[in-house]
C-alpha cells in the first residue's frame, strides 16, 4: 500500500511540475506561434528590405493610443504612406511625456487586416526598445518597415488594398531605467519588450515588475 501512495504522490508531483514547466513556456511558444502565422495581427522582423518591388501599390495607415497610466501624448507625423509593395517605408511618431518624472514606456503593436500580419515586415522600429522620456522631453521616434512581395502571391489578400499599424504605449513594469535618470546616475540600458510584445498580454510576463 505504502508503495501505491509513493507512485501516486510522485504522480501528482510530476503533473504539477508538468504544469508549471508549460506555464513558463505559453509566452515564448505563443510569440513563435504569432510570428510564424502572422496571428492577430503580428508583424514580421527583417534584417534588410525586400530587395524588388511589385508593380502595385498599397496604402499605410497609422493609428496609435496611449494607456491611461502612462502620461503621455503619442501621434504618428503622418496619417499614411503609399508606396510599392516590396518598397520600404518609413514613418516617425512624436511622443512627449506630460508627467513630471522620467518615465519608460513600452509599445505594443498589430496590423488590419490580421490576415496582413504574415506579410509586414518592420527592418527598425522604436517597439523593439523601452523608451525613457524625461518630464516634458519630446522625441520623435522612427520605424522603417515593407509589405512583403510574397503577398502578390496569396489570393486570401488580393483585396486588400490598405494595412493599419497600430501601436499602444503602456507603462513599462520595470522604471529602473528611468529612477536612475532621475537620480542623475548612469542609467541602464533600455532593454526589448517581452517577445511577445505585439500583444498587451505580454507586459504581463514582463520580469522586473515593481
Amino acid at each position: 500500500m505504502n508503495r501505491r501512495n509513493g507512485w501516486v504522490a510522485g504522480g501528482l508531483v510530476a503533473i504539477v511540475l508538468t504544469m508549471v514547466g508549460l506555464s513558463f513556456a505559453a509566452v515564448p511558444l505563443y510569440s513563435v506561434f504569432c510570428r510564424v502565422t502572422g496571428f492577430g495581427g503580428t508583424t514580421q522582423r527583417a534584417v534588410r528590405g525586400a530587395g524588388k518591388t511589385v508593380d502595385r501599390t498599397i496604402e499605410i495607415r497609422f493609428n496609435t493610443d496611449v494607456n491611461s497610466e502612462l502620461p503621455w501624448d503619442f501621434r504618428p507625423n503622418q496619417r499614411s504612406i503609399t508606396l510599392k509593395i516590396g518598397e520600404t517605408g518609413i514613418a516617425t511618431f512624436h511622443a512627449h511625456n506630460k508627467g513630471a518624472v522620467p518615465i519608460v514606456g513600452t509599445a505594443v503593436y498589430n496590423v488590419t487586416p490580421e490576415k496582413a500580419g504574415l506579410y509586414f515586415d518592420k527592418i527598425q522600429c522604436f517597439c523593439f526598445t523601452q523608451q525613457l522620456l524625461r518630464p516634458q522631453e519630446s522625441a520623435d521616434l522612427p520605424v522603417a518597415f515593407f509589405v512583403d512581395p510574397a503577398i502578390v502571391k496569396d489570393r486570401n489578400l488580393d483585396e486588400v488594398t490598405v494595412i493599419t499599424l497600430s501601436y499602444t504605449f503602456y507603462k513599462a513594469q520595470s522604471q529602473a531605467f528611468g529612477k536612475a535618470a532621475q537620480a542623475g546616475e548612469a542609467a541602464p540600458a533600455a532593454k526589448p519588450p517581452a517577445e511577445a510584445g505585439s500583444t498587451p498580454a505580454a507586459l504581463a510576463a514582463e520580469p522586473g515588475v515593481e
